[in-house]
């Protein structure tokens, strides 16, 4: 008995161990927390973009007009000069004793002028009293036609002097950026001749305005052309389209210019035709030869509706969005999206203003599921397109 009462006991202190050691039902989690937002109604002026490089407007190459010793530079490497500005002076010496040789035959030249013209006088007046031969005034008269044909040529010949000492002086013909020196003073420069080239002392190119060429398609083209003869919307300043650059290193596009012409005809070998912009660069920002971001308005302003760019989810190729209803169920809602505008994205299809489009904690929601609700601050469309790799970029205009 004894032992049976003990085997009783040790049983029911193991029972109630086990029971103690059971595991107990997790209380339910709480319902992922997610951030809404409704979908915005706004204008927006959507935006095609286009690779583009800068080129100079002018461009320079220095080169002599007549040979010599390069005596003097009178430029800093890439400063910025004025048209007119002296550049360089080739050795003036050999010029100047030309100029002084041709005046000095300039000088003789009149001299004989003036005595052959005395000589016709006299024959004139010894004519009248035939006490002068024919041949004799026929004589005087050539040889002053002669002198007057010597005085004209040794005139351009002062003249052409004159000029070549004044290109011993090299100026600026334009304003600009000047580049490095090419060659020091004491070498000896060209001119060219007999296949070569003149001997090229700097470069210049001009900085303000620039030009931007870019490639667009035929569709494009015929687009942008209509537009500009329309005059549509506020999108046009003096019948010119106005467009957009940004540079690599730039956000955005901060430099506004003008379409102001497209080239005569198309490639036939890749479809596109050549445009160009020009741009105000009072702030050098712009170097000729860059690469740029140019961009067009592919039409006129236009209302649209926009969510968050990192509510849309993809899925297969197809867009959707979680949509939390009134009950506070996530309702999975497929839609058409459109272009980029800043942050934003605009929805062709699928959604209305009233909807409610989770746009944080995406990863813990499913069709059907509770989700307790914040609401952020609404966002507004910016200035700068931010669209999928590939996509025609666009902006948003509040």
């Amino acid at each position: 008995m004894r032992k049976s009462l003990f085997r009783c006991v040790v049983l029911a202190g193991l029972a109630a161990g086990v029971a103690s050691c059971s595991p107990q039902k997790p209380p339910a989690p709480p319902p992922p927390r997610v951030t809404v937002s409704q979908p915005q109604t706004a204008t927006v002026t959507n935006w095609d973009e286009y690779p583009g490089h800068l080129d100079a407007i002018e461009m320079v190459e220095l080169r002599p007009r007549v040979a010599g010793y390069l005596d003097s530079i009178h430029f800093q490497d890439g400063a910025e000069v004025k048209a007119g500005d002296l550049l360089v002076v080739i050795d003036p010496r050999p010029y100047q004793a030309e100029l002084e040789h041709a005046q000095a035959q300039r000088e003789q030249a009149e001299s004989r002028l003036a005595l052959a013209g005395d000589d016709l006088k006299r024959a004139e007046s010894l004519r009248g009293t035939k006490a002068i031969s024919v041949e004799e005034y026929d004589s005087r008269s050539k040889a002053a036609q002669e002198a007057e044909g010597s005085l004209a040529a040794a005139r351009a010949a002062e003249t052409t002097a004159r000029i070549n000492l004044d290109y011993t002086q090299i100026k600026a013909p334009i304003a600009g950026r000047i580049g490095r020196r090419l060659v020091t003073p004491g070498n000896f420069v060209q001119l060219g001749g007999n296949g070569g080239a003149a001997t090229v002392l700097a470069t210049i190119v001009s900085q303000d305005p620039i030009y931007c060429y870019f490639d667009v398609d035929e569709a494009a083209f015929a687009r942008y052309r209509n537009t500009g003869k329309a005059g549509q919307a506020a999108e046009l300043q003096g019948g010119a389209l106005v467009c957009e650059l940004g540079l690599v290193n730039e956000d955005g596009f901060g430099h506004i210019g003008r379409l102001d012409f497209f080239d005569n005809q198309v490639n036939p070998q890749t479809g596109t035709i050549r445009m160009r912009a020009v741009f105000d660069n009072p702030g050098r920002a712009l170097v000729p030869g860059m690469f740029a971001r140019l961009r067009v308005p592919a039409g006129p302003p236009e209302p649209a509706l926009l969510v968050p760019d990192v509510a849309i989810q993809s899925d297969q190729g197809y867009k959707f969005v979680y949509v939390v209803n009134s009950a506070n169920k996530v309702e999975t809602r497929s839609i058409t999206t459109g272009r980029a505008h800043d942050t934003l994205r605009a929805v062709l299809k699928g959604l209305t203003p009233q909807d409610r489009v989770a746009v944080n904690g995406l990863m813990m929601l499913r069709d059907g599921i509770q989700v307790e609700v914040q609401s952020p601050e609404p966002a507004v469309p910016g200035s700068r397109a931010a669209g999928e790799s590939g996509a025609v970029e666009a902006k948003a205009q509040p």
